[in-house]
């Protein structure tokens, strides 16, 4: 992945606003004027170049981070929707239909997992949730009827992580669409770059960055975009997941700072992951020797970004898991909120949050324990200070010996 510099693609973009503006001018419209009926119908065929009808359409201010977006992940096109899920369900509803089967990840974000089991059995389509780490479970799962292969980058909330060229050597062998969320990895790992057909992102999280914004994109091949965006059949277009204007043109600022951010949460994760698993909690993160997918992920990331922001430990229980949290919020080190990618820390326990929709028997068996705390490590400049204070929290409740603790730093 060293050859593919994404952040560079995004620093070359240059748009420059309506007035000669630095930004681009936001189109603040829901449709659109024309000089002639022909024009009008010509654009409404999609055959008008640069010409706008509707905003559900497509508006200048969504293409722009269309293109920034497409560039970032080295796909030929776009298409920014209004919020991740609006992003991967009509992925999934455009590439399947009744009697087609779906692969996937059983460790995925839970709204899509909520989609894939309970919602898209209502049109005939059908899921089996695999181990993706498992090829051979991958490869056994897949029957003549299956569309797509369906994982993520690094999987929510367990940290495991998807051997991207494999599957996509398996899903071309099958003749299948390999799907990525990438939505914990941007910029550290192209999955399009590894083989995969569409990538996905949930913009809300750290490609905008300031938890004030819910969006998605969906990244592949301009033919697969045109699908999506088809008056007639397109998913998206017929779904209405539409980004608003203004939201685009926010997401776009926030976009041209995404590699130092990046780089920041993956230190700061690196910091933490080590002294906690020094300090005998059991920690997950990829950027440890001790993950077992650590060596597969360094040949997949861009070793400049790091291996993310993404970490989690378990502390033994749900009573200990939500009285470390509450503490933690009370010290000023971070929000007991879901989500990910903000300034500040962010920690949830996710059996009882971001995946709450999965089974408590599933849960089990996949290895997602109660006491087990998902952490999104912010920005924090002195990040041995922020270590200190989240350990003197988990000395007063216990979850370390503080003696032991004292030898181990």
């Amino acid at each position: 992945m060293k050859k593919f510099n994404p952040a560079d693609n995004i620093q070359d973009l240059q748009y420059f606003g309506e007035f000669g503006g630095v930004n681009p001018s936001i189109s603040d419209s829901s449709t659109y004027t024309f000089l002639s009926a022909k024009t009008m119908f010509d654009t409404f065929e999609g055959n008008a170049e640069g010409c706008y009808l509707y905003s559900r359409h497509s508006s200048p201010s969504n293409l722009y981070l269309d293109k920034a977006l497409a560039a970032m992940e080295g796909t030929e096109s776009a298409n920014v929707a209004a919020s991740g899920m609006g992003a991967i369900t009509p992925t999934l509803l455009q590439l399947c239909g009744n009697g087609d089967h779906i692969v996937s990840s059983r460790t995925i974000y839970g709204g899509t997992y909520a989609f894939l089991k309970n919602f898209a059995p209502r049109m005939g389509v059908q899921t089996t949730f695999v181990d993706i780490t498992k090829l051979d479970k991958v490869e056994a799962a897949i029957t003549p009827d299956t569309k797509v292969l369906y994982c993520e980058t690094v999987s929510n909330p367990l940290l495991e992580v998807a051997d991207i060229a494999s599957l996509a050597k398996i899903a071309k062998k099958h003749n299948l669409k390999l799907v990525v969320d990438n939505t914990f990895s941007p910029l550290s790992v192209a999955p399009a770059k590894l083989g995969a057909d569409i990538v996905i992102h949930s913009l809300t999280k750290y490609i905008n960055g300031s938890s004030d914004t819910v969006g998605g994109v969906v990244c592949a091949s301009q033919e697969f975009i045109n699908d999506l965006k088809n008056v007639n059949d397109g998913a998206s277009m017929l779904l209405g997941p539409t980004m608003d204007s203004l939201r685009s043109a926010s997401v776009m600022k926030n976009l041209r700072t995404l590699h130092i951010r990046i780089k920041q949460h993956s230190y700061n994760a690196q910091y933490l992951a080590e002294k906690f698993e020094a300090d005998g909690i059991k920690t997950v993160y990829p950027g440890l020797k001790s993950h077992p997918s650590h060596e597969i992920y360094k040949t997949m990331i861009n070793p400049e970004y790091g291996f993310g922001g993404m970490m989690t430990i378990d502390v033994g229980s749900l009573d200990k898991a939500n009285a470390l949290m509450e503490l933690m919020q009370e010290r000023n080190l971070g929000y007991l909120a879901v989500s990910l990618g903000f300034y500040k820390t962010l920690f949830s326990a996710p059996g009882t949050s971001t995946s709450s929709e999965i089974p408590l028997d599933e849960q089990k068996e996949m290895g997602l324990t109660d006491g087990l705390i998902r952490f999104s490590i912010g920005l924090d400049n002195d990040i041995e200070r922020t270590y200190m204070m989240m350990r003197q929290c988990m000395e007063e409740l216990s979850i370390l010996n503080k003696e032991l603790s004292i030898l181990n730093n």
